[in-house]
């Protein structure tokens, strides 16, 4: 890889400058927005400004140790310079490196060692101590996982193709792909690749979803002809995956306290052939109460850290810090007590997280069960990001009266 076109370096220093200094800017998506707003550049230069410009922000904190300071909107070059340097890329001299020194970069390079457990992993100091205390020895394994790139992990909708059939179709456009063993719908990328301009995308074959996060639609145990409810549904990536298990069959109801992340539900599902779904803004607290005692099958994808993406999501560290944790915990308690009454006697529920941390996950779900004798934990299943793909956590419950 080498970055040899200056126009790039001037497009990852104004993304970098947006994700680091603008409130509520998301890497993916300034990176989305970058490299929509310049369609000249070819798939090579695409793929040059997306690397550099992620691997910066997952080794901000090293990168910043070899520059000798913080990172500032006055020294991004200085930033992309010593990221340059340490993965020994090639680059041109641009007017925008002149003037920067880069001695003190080379010397701390040439020692090879860095002086903390925070700066080797790139994480702020709390977060160490927060993996450390709740993840034990093995917290260095599971930070050393999420450092790595995300693979691209596709899920063929069931409703449409086979991941057979799906593979097939995407090798005619060039797309290299390969099923996953014990993943029944999954289909990995060989190499990552603008697969939302295949035709495939276009007729619905697929979603991007990663493979842990497919495990969930399956956890769930749904049924043709029930009522489900997912109650956290975003844009709706498992709420489509529950419509291709249920076969169209029954009535899937997608809750959600954003009516923009339900729009695109809507489009999603429209693509994916899914007509079994309803979708309802949670505007007040009557949505939820009108659906009590009513629902075979609830998902509850909380809202969480998102310590177990961080592969695709290395931004979101750098963004949240431990009273973040301690507010989403008592939220993420909140929402089971709320949520919960929604389900039959029977109905069984999944409480889901893409945190790795205990106390997001089964200590909440012991809680959980604790105050409400009248519910069951069945199972729960964690995935940690050393298995290859998203730190997961789901944990299935039956209310039994």
């Amino acid at each position: 890889m080498e970055l040899i076109h200056r126009n790039l370096a001037i497009g990852i220093h104004d993304a970098l400058q947006e994700t680091f200094f603008e409130k509520n800017k998301y890497a993916d998506k300034v990176i989305e927005r970058l490299l929509k707003s310049h369609r000249q550049w070819g798939s090579q230069d695409r793929a040059v400004v997306s690397e550099i410009f992620y691997n910066i922000i997952r080794w901000k904190k090293r990168l910043e140790y070899y520059m000798g300071e913080g990172v500032k909107p006055t020294n991004i070059y200085k930033l992309i310079i010593a990221y340059l340097l340490w993965s020994k890329t090639n680059y041109k001299r641009f007017e925008e490196f002149e003037g920067i020194k880069i001695a003190d970069i080379t010397t701390k390079l040439r020692k090879g060692t860095v002086p903390t457990k925070a700066i080797e992993h790139s994480i702020p100091e709390w977060l160490v101590e927060t993996l450390e205390r709740e993840l034990g020895e093995k917290w260095e394994k599971e930070m050393h996982a999420l450092n790595e790139k995300a693979p691209t992990v596709l899920r063929a909708n069931s409703l449409r193709t086979t991941p057979r059939e799906l593979i097939s179709d995407l090798a005619h456009e060039n797309v290299v792909a390969y099923p996953i063993k014990n993943y029944p719908d999954a289909v990995q990328l060989e190499e990552k690749k603008n697969v939302f301009l295949t035709t495939a995308f276009k007729e619905g074959l697929f979603e991007v979803q990663d493979a842990s996060s497919q495990k969930i639609g399956y956890f769930l145990d749904v049924k043709e002809g029930q009522r489900v409810v997912d109650a956290c549904a975003g844009a709706g990536g498992k709420t489509l995956h529950i419509a291709a298990l249920m076969k169209n069959k029954g009535q899937i109801i997608a809750l959600d306290i954003f009516e923009w992340k339900l729009a695109e539900l809507k489009r999603r599902a429209k693509r994916a052939g899914a007509h079994n779904i309803e979708t309802r803004v949670i505007s007040d607290t009557k949505v939820i109460k009108r659906l009590h005692d009513k629902v075979d099958r609830l998902l509850i994808d909380a809202p969480c850290s998102g310590l177990g993406v961080l592969k695709r999501n290395p931004d979101s560290k750098w963004k949240i810090d431990q009273a973040f944790i301690d507010r989403i915990k008592t939220e993420q308690q909140q929402i089971m007590q709320d949520y919960s009454k929604m389900l039959k006697v029977g109905g069984k529920m999944v409480y889901a997280t893409c945190s790795i941390l205990p106390s997001e996950n089964n200590k909440q779900v012991e809680e959980f069960v604790k105050n409400n004798p009248n519910y069951k934990m069945i199972k729960d299943e964690k995935v940690m990001p050393s298995e290859g793909y998203d730190g997961f956590y789901m944990a299935l419950i039956e209310r039994l009266s």
